[in-house]
């Protein structure tokens, strides 16, 4: 939740490379739909469920088993 409160925050404080990419109506959007959002999430009336399917390789699934194992380098596979 800490994420959603600082997304306005966030863009108000690059506002200008925010606008250099957009025009202001689009600026001005976004500044409503991620304040918006943030309170959505706040109040419990908006959440998110991710689903990562994979094709099991003979039964065993390769994605690792947390997140954070995603992140760790793997071995150098020698040819």
């Amino acid at each position: 939740m800490l994420t959603q409160r600082r997304w306005p925050h966030r863009l108000e404080a690059h506002h200008d490379a925010a606008r250099a990419a957009t025009d202001e109506t689009t600026y001005r959007i976004w500044r409503l739909y991620v304040a918006g959002a943030a309170h959505s999430f706040a109040t419990g009336r908006l959440n998110i469920h991710q689903t990562l399917l994979v094709k099991p390789d003979h039964g065993r699934s390769v994605v690792p088993l947390t997140r954070a194992d995603w992140y760790i380098p793997s071995p150098s596979v020698s040819e």
